[in-house]
């Protein structure tokens, strides 16, 4: 009977981390490449959309103290990846690290559900993508049949001189006076992830040259409407006193509708804004120095994102009142409100170029996954074959780059959103929990990074985790199971018996 607990011992994974030829993956990635990474996955639609909608509907001004709630949920969780991805450079993020701590079966369980963070996080974001490339098109007078505009069944409307969702139109709009077509199939969506997959495939150092370049880009609009909007409220500072009052709008006599609770709804539900930076504990085995560059890539990635988003949100709030930000472009609104005509494309430009990155970042998370899995046995050997030029993954990158823009271009975007979120959730309950078990069971590893009060630090992780999957939906939590039920199933029907750590154990 195998042993489903067995544990991976550190001496096997420290023996696949040092291991050199075509068979490995390429280390050419620094400092700055994992930053870029990490800020490349983590800004993208939280901050051009959800802070906008979080404010309008729960927090009002106070929406900044949702995102320092949502952040430090999101530091405890850091500071243990960090850990781990120092003490354990390689390839496989959370799965490698609850394989070394917690054991075999949790390993798969984790890893079976980073498919809900990164393969489904890609596809969420596709689809995002796909909608500001469209209205950039059409503004273009660059025009797709409707048909494949949208997934399945989508009633999509002719509105003043574009194509949209009919849901997404202002209430109130007289929807049988338009013209009316079905969408089938999001075209958009499915060549974008097609795209990215291809240069995934080609190498490691062109996608993260290509993801510094575009970080630059999408960090430069955020600049700029910080810029603008905070010369404007200089210049006007009667406006930014009356839309900032009250800070704290009282509780609407619902829970999470203003108020306190509302600042925790709020940061329930922008949680999604910050999915991303573990994605860089993925690369580890393609870091030149991973013990000293992955706790800078996590945490420095982390605290740069989190400054840029309290910042917009105090400033988005300031130019416009809370009640009018419940919109799908809120900060493109709000450079318009301070007399900057061209902050419609800012923002398109910006927000497609950040969904780009953080397609590539998903993408590149989850094939990474997939390798580690199949090099410990369980999954099928192909998922690990390297490309002898490339020096990358290019079976798991291409098998995963179809099912994501397959599941892109017919699932809707609000199941998949709720899904991203509960798995990445799951995962940060289980590195933290790691972190806490092996510093009881081996307190004299040598530590490159060391997470500070431990076991209150993973506590606070765990806690903050588990309370904000709390937040999300029943029929969430009843797919997240369903999903878990199918991957235990493969693993019992063939991970369990072809895992090289089962094996190697049968030889002792």
């Amino acid at each position: 009977m195998p042993n489903i607990l067995i544990r991976k011992p550190l001496s096997m994974i420290k023996d696949e981390a040092g291991e050199e030829g075509e068979h490995t993956l390429k280390r050419s990635l620094g400092a700055l490449n994992l930053i870029a990474l990490g800020i490349g996955a983590i800004i993208g639609a939280g901050i051009f959309v959800l802070t906008g909608s979080a404010a309008a509907q729960y927090a009002g001004p106070a929406i900044i103290l949702s995102f320092v709630l949502a952040g430090t949920g999101c530091l405890f969780a850091g500071l243990c990846y960090a850990e781990f991805a120092s003490l354990i450079p390689i390839a496989g993020s959370a799965y490698t690290y609850g394989y070394a701590t917690l054991g075999e079966l949790f390993a798969w369980i984790i890893g079976w559900d980073l498919i809900l963070e990164y393969a489904f996080g890609a596809a969420t974001v596709a689809s995002g993508w796909s909608a500001n490339v469209l209205k950039a098109l059409q503004l273009l007078q660059i025009h797709i049949p409707p048909q494949l505009m949208a997934t399945p069944g989508t009633d999509m409307v002719y509105w003043q001189g574009m194509w949209r969702t009919a849901v997404s139109l202002p209430a109130g709009t007289d929807l049988t006076s338009l013209s009316h077509a079905t969408a089938s199939f999001n075209i958009v969506a499915f060549l974008a992830i097609c795209i990215i997959t291809m240069i995934l495939v080609i190498g490691i150092q062109e996608s993260a040259t290509l993801n510094t370049f575009i970080v630059f880009v999408k960090v430069g609009t955020v600049l700029v409407f910080i810029g603008v909007a905070a010369i404007y409220l200089f210049a006007h500072p009667d406006i930014a006193s009356a839309n900032w009052h009250p800070f704290i709008p009282p509780n609407a006599g619902e829970f999470g509708k203003f108020g306190w609770s509302g600042i925790a709804r709020g940061a329930a539900v922008i949680f999604f804004a910050y999915i991303g930076f573990d994605a860089v504990s993925t690369a580890a085995q393609e870091a030149k120095n991973p013990q000293k560059d992955m706790p800078l890539g996590i945490l420095g990635s982390l605290a740069i994102c989190t400054v840029l988003y309290i910042v917009t949100a105090l400033l988005l709030t300031g130019v416009l009142k809370y009640t009018q930000l419940n919109v799908a472009a809120p900060v493109a609104d709000g450079i318009e409100a301070t007399g900057v005509a061209w902050g419609q494309w800012l923002v398109l430009i910006g927000t497609i170029a950040g969904l780009s990155t953080v397609m590539l970042v998903m993408l590149l998370g989850q094939s990474r996954v997939f390798f580690s899995m199949s090099r410990d046995g369980l999954l099928p050997e192909w998922a690990g074959r390297v490309h002898p030029k490339f020096r990358t993954p290019y079976i798991s990158s291409i098998t995963v780059g179809i099912f994501v823009a397959i599941f892109a271009a017919v699932i809707p975007i609000g199941i998949l959103g709720e899904l991203v979120s509960i798995g990445t959730l799951l995962a940060f309950v289980i590195v933290c929990a790691g972190v806490w078990v092996l510093r009881r069971k081996q307190p004299d590893l040598p530590r490159p990074f060391k997470t500070p009060l431990v076991p209150l630090v993973p506590i606070l992780g765990m806690i903050i985790s588990f309370a904000l999957m709390a937040a999300l939906p029943l029929d969430t939590w009843l797919r997240m199971i369903i999903w878990l039920a199918i991957g235990l199933f493969i693993y019992f029907g063939y991970g369990r018996h072809h895992s090289r750590v089962q094996i190697a154990a049968k030889r002792l």
